[in-house]
């Protein structure tokens, strides 16, 4: 009976340690939202449950007061961004106050990783340091920089005032290119796939330091684009921090394509763990796109 129960005492012990061991391994994000102009009561829970289903991390959402809100209502929005190894922007609206900007930049700074989906690149024009977080942002054409990229996948720079500024035209389902293979979120993806029906930015502007462009798609002028090649998907470090920038994952009202479809969900994911890691462990989904012909 001594001997049963030892055992019975050692292998709970065993399992306990396992369990341990297995919530180590999982990483914890704060997703941020509460204004923009897509719907985020209903992206905010999509996003969660992908990060969750992946079973790599631990899911926290912060809600900033609304627009128009009080000041003394801004006074209790205070995300402990500190206690999480990535956030995910899913917000576009009025600026952040002042403690609140200091607070990310400084968790960013320090290592802390940043994903900044869609519409959340287009917030906070008048803040410096979320313009070099995010590279090029939805600004008018005499903000900063524009990058595009050349046929053979090198990187084009107009200055400001030469060339677009930030825009859209109709939505609609493009190939999606990738530039940097070997980058942790881009490895093992097809090197063309096609996205779903989105909107396909161009034009962004911005310091565009220290950039690197993991993935573009061909702006087609006969839906009203601009007939260059333009970044989807890049990177840029900011202190010891990573910041990753998608520009996919349009949602508005029932459309939902976007952000419902396999690629741009395995790419949240992954974008994320490299953000907190520097390294993406996730595997390619078996429903991610296959090879555009």
């Amino acid at each position: 009976m001594r001997r049963m129960l030892m055992r019975a005492m050692f292998g709970a012990a065993l399992a306990a340690l396992a369990i341990g061991a297995e919530a180590a391994d999982e990483l914890k994000v704060l997703i941020v939202e509460g204004q923009n102009n897509h719907s985020w009561k209903t992206t905010t829970p999509l996003l969660k449950n992908e990060l969750e289903r992946s079973g790599r991390f631990q899911a926290m959402v912060v809600t900033s007061p609304p627009a128009g809100a009080k000041e003394s209502e801004w006074d209790s929005f205070r995300p402990e961004f500190q206690k999480f190894d990535v956030v995910l922007t899913n917000y576009n609206g009025e600026a952040w106050p002042a403690p609140v900007r200091e607070a990310l930049e400084e968790y960013v700074t320090d290592g802390g990783g940043l994903v900044v989906m869609h519409a959340a690149n287009n917030a906070f024009p008048d803040w410096p340091a979320y313009n070099e977080m995010i590279g090029l942002g939805w600004r008018g054409a005499d903000f900063g920089d524009r990058i595009t990229v050349d046929d053979h996948g090198g990187i084009v720079r107009a200055p400001k005032g030469e060339g677009p500024g930030a825009g859209h035209g109709a939505r609609h389902a493009f190939v999606v290119t990738v530039l940097k293979p070997g980058h942790p979120i881009t490895r093992g993806l097809p090197a063309k796939w096609t996205h779903a029906v989105d909107e396909l930015y161009h034009g962004q502007r911005g310091p565009a330091r220290n950039m690197d462009v993991l993935a573009a798609a061909f702006s087609d002028k006969a839906k009203g684009g601009t007939g260059a090649n333009e970044p989807m998907l890049w990177t840029v470090p900011f202190g010891k921090g990573r910041v990753v920038t998608n520009v996919m994952g349009h949602a508005q009202g029932d459309d939902l394509g976007a952000i419902e479809a396999a690629d741009f969900r395995a790419l949240i994911v992954r974008c994320a763990e490299w953000a907190a890691t520097g390294d993406v462990t996730l595997p390619v989904p078996a429903d991610f796109p296959p090879l555009a012909k």
